[in-house]
C-alpha cells in the first residue's frame, strides 16, 4: 500500500493549481488550520479564516490569489480559484482505500451471480440468484445482496447493508452501513376497519454517483420503480418512500421522510428534518430549510420554509396564546379590523399631506 506521502507540486498538479514556494515539499495529510502541523496541507475558504490561516503551522496553504498576499507568516501555497473544490479534490487523494481484491472464503455466491474478477467480495456477504456485480466494486461484510439485484463498476457496499427487490444499480454509488434498499413499501388498502397489505411489484433504480448515508431505508415501488437520478447525495436516517423519484443533483440532509409516489426535481436541497407528504411535485431548484413540512406542489423555484423559528420558552408560551385567541376569531372579522386601520393610516397620512 502506498504511503500517503506528495509532493507539494504533485498536489498542485492534481488539482490544476498554482505552485508558488518549494516544490518539493514532502506532506503527508490534510488538516483543519488550528490542527495543521508543518507536514499537512490546508485550505483557506475565505477573509473570515485569515486570523487562523496566519497562525497556522501548516506546511502549505490552499488559497485564492487574493488570499495569498496576506498571509505574510507562509510561504508555501497552491494558488486556486476554488479552495473548497481544491481541498474536496485532495480528500481523494489521501483516503485510505480497500484495496483487496476477490472473493473471501466466508462469502456465499449463487453460482449463477456474476461477479467481476477485480471485485471486492467480504467475509460473510450473502449474493443471490442472477446477481451482476461490476468492475472494481467493493462489497463490505455481512451485506446481502438479493436475486436479481445489479451493481454496476466502482461502487462501494459498506458493511449491513440490504440490498433486494431486484434493485438496479449504477456506476460509482456509495451506499453506507445499515441501509435497506428496496424492502417493502407501507402499502395497505383500508376496509371494514381493517389494513390489507398490498404486495410491493415495483422495483429501485439508481443512478450513477448517487450517495447513500448510514441508516437509510429506500422502498421499492407499488407498481412503478422508486428511482433515484444521477448525482443524488443523501445523509444518513433517511425514509424515502415507494415510488418516489428524485431528479439528478439534489441533496437530502438527515432525518427527512418523503412519503410515497412524491417527484422531486433537480439541483434540489431538503435540509435536514424536513417531511414531504406524498403524491405531490417539486420542481427543480428548490431550496426547503430545515424542519419543514412541504404540504402540496411547489412548482417555482427558490426556498421555502414552515414552522416557527426558535423563542425563549415563556416568550413561546405567550405566542402560543396568542396563535390560540387568533384562530379563535373569525378570519371576516379580521379582514374587516385590517381594512379599518388601513383607512385610518390613509386619512392621517392625507392630512399630513394637506398640511404641508
Amino acid at each position: 500500500m502506498r504511503s500517503h506521502r506528495y509532493k507539494l507540486d504533485e498536489l498542485a498538479q492534481l488539482v490544476q493549481g498554482e505552485l508558488i514556494g518549494q516544490s518539493d515539499l514532502v506532506l503527508n495529510g490534510l488538516a483543519s488550520l488550528e490542527q495543521a502541523q508543518p507536514n499537512h496541507i490546508a485550505f483557506v475558504n475565505g477573509d473570515k479564516y485569515l486570523n487562523e490561516a496566519l497562525n497556522s503551522k501548516a506546511g502549505a496553504l490552499i488559497v485564492t490569489a487574493e488570499l495569498k498576499d496576506q498571509l505574510t507568516t507562509h510561504h508555501n501555497f497552491i494558488v486556486v480559484a476554488n479552495p473548497y473544490l481544491a481541498f474536496a479534490i485532495l480528500t481523494h487523494v489521501f483516503e485510505t482505500k480497500v484495496l483487496k481484491r476477490g472473493i473471501e472464503s466466508t462469502a456465499q455466491i449463487s453460482p449463477s451471480a456474476i461477479i467481476a474478477d477485480d471485485a471486492y467480495i467480504g467475509h460473510y456477504v450473502v449474493i443471490g440468484d442472477d446477481c451482476v456485480v461490476g468492475a472494481n466494486t467493493i462489497i463490505q461484510s455481512n451485506t446481502r445482496i438479493d436475486d436479481g439485484v445489479e451493481i454496476g463498476k466502482d461502487c462501494f457496499i459498506d458493511s449491513q447493508v440490504t440490498i433486494t427487490g431486484q434493485t438496479k444499480i449504477a456506476d460509482r454509488v456509495r451506499i453506507h452501513s445499515n441501509t435497506a434498499i428496496g424492502g417493502e413499501g407501507f402499502g395497505f388498502a383500508p376496509y371494514q376497519g381493517k389494513w390489507s397489505r398490498i404486495a410491493q411489484l415495483g422495483s429501485v433504480r439508481i443512478g450513477n454517483d448517487v450517495r447513500i448515508g448510514s441508516n437509510c431505508s429506500i422502498d421499492r415501488g407499488a407498481l412503478d420503480d422508486t428511482i433515484l437520478h444521477d448525482g443524488v447525495i443523501i445523509d444518513n436516517l433517511v425514509q424515502i418512500a415507494h415510488n418516489v423519484q428524485i431528479g439528478e443533483n439534489t441533496a437530502i440532509a438527515a432525518k427527512c421522510g418523503i412519503a410515497g409516489s412524491t417527484t422531486i426535481g433537480k439541483n434540489c436541497i431538503l435540509a435536514g428534518a424536513v417531511g414531504v407528504v406524498g403524491h405531490i411535485n417539486i420542481t427543480d431548484n428548490v431550496t426547503i430549510t430545515g424542519m419543514s413540512m412541504v404540504t402540496k406542489n411547489i412548482s417555482e423555484a427558490g426556498s421555502y420554509s414552515s414552522g416557527t423559528g426558535q423563542f425563549e420558552t415563556n416568550h413561546w408560551k405567550r405566542t402560543v396564546v396568542r396563535l390560540r385567541q387568533l384562530a379563535d376569531v373569525p378570519l371576516t372579522k379580521l379582514v374587516k379590523q385590517i381594512d379599518h386601520m388601513q383607512a385610518q393610516l390613509e386619512s392621517i397620512e392625507s392630512t399630513l399631506k394637506s398640511r404641508k
